[in-house]
């Protein structure tokens, strides 16, 4: 008979594999695709305006500032919408049917496919709203993407601070808002900026949404307006990977691919940095 010790050992064996497994995977997909793409990446690649009929002359700017222009936009738009939806949802809400549908909607809306938020995005902000195929379209939609994992990540940072830190604040008179902005919020920046800059990270390397409400393959001009439309790293990898003629367009394409992981991982990078910041000064 096998005894607990075994069938602990076992467990542990297992997941341990899985986890390893997924490591590996990771790494390799990771390595293929730097192994790809590296070799086409040069200054040039990185800051010249893209050439469509020749490929190999060309690069990668206005899709590199197009991502960026959508990033700042995703974050100025979602941002506080999802961390005041949040607050209130914690911290001034009660507990009721009412409130606990709103966060199970919230939850069940971080798992939609994307290509739904794009067909609301071409509904609602390009045709209602006459935003046109655009890049304040395309921000919008996005950010309306982003917003529940920003409202869920910042319940679960508003959770951890601990209790007691409320208490101790309404003990000594403060008001709800006082005890938020001054006991709860500083130690829970650090969750609510990490979630957040996962969720706009998330929302950059989408393709469906963007194609619908203003992403194009090619232009030889950088968006003026929010009214224009913009080329995004993402789409212009789809675009290199299955549907450009020139034989060289796949490699291109991991070129770009390269591209898009190094700036997915500077952005979190850079959430990191600034969480290990935030919880070094922390006075407990």
């Amino acid at each position: 008979m096998v005894t607990k010790q075994v069938q602990q050992s076992i467990i542990f064996f297992l997941f341990s594999l899985a986890s390893w497994f997924s490591v590996a995977l990771l790494l390799f997909i990771v390595a293929f695709v730097f192994s790809k793409g590296v070799p086409v990446i040069s200054w040039t690649f990185l800051t010249s305006f893209w050439s469509h009929l020749d490929i190999t002359s060309g690069g990668i700017i206005q899709a590199l500032l197009g991502t960026v222009y959508l990033g700042i936009g995703v974050i100025v738009f979602s941002l506080p919408i999802g961390v005041l939806t949040a607050i209130y949802l914690q911290e001034y809400a009660k507990d009721s049917l009412f409130t606990r549908i709103i966060s199970l909607t919230v939850r069940n809306l971080a798992g939609v496919p994307s290509i739904v938020y794009g067909m609301f995005g071409l509904a609602f902000f390009v045709l209602l709203l006459n935003f046109g195929t655009s890049l304040l379209a395309a921000s919008c939609t996005l950010s309306i993407m982003t917003i529940p994992w920003i409202i869920t990540s910042t319940q679960e940072a508003l959770k951890a601070v601990p209790f007691s830190f409320r208490e101790g604040s309404y003990a000594l008179g403060a008001t709800k808002w006082q005890t938020i902005r001054r006991n709860v919020l500083p130690h829970a920046t650090s969750g609510i900026l990490t979630g957040s800059i996962i969720g706009v990270s998330r929302a950059l390397g989408e393709t469906a949404p963007i194609i619908m409400v203003g992403a194009t393959f090619f232009m030889d001009y950088l968006p003026h307006s929010v009214f224009d439309k913009f080329m995004a790293l993402p789409y212009h990898l789809f675009i290199l990977a299955t549907q450009h003629a020139d034989p060289l367009a796949q490699t291109y394409a991991m070129g770009v691919a390269v591209v898009l992981i190094l700036f997915i991982f500077v952005l979190n990078l850079g959430s990191f940095y600034v969480r290990y910041r935030i919880r070094s000064m922390k006075k407990w």
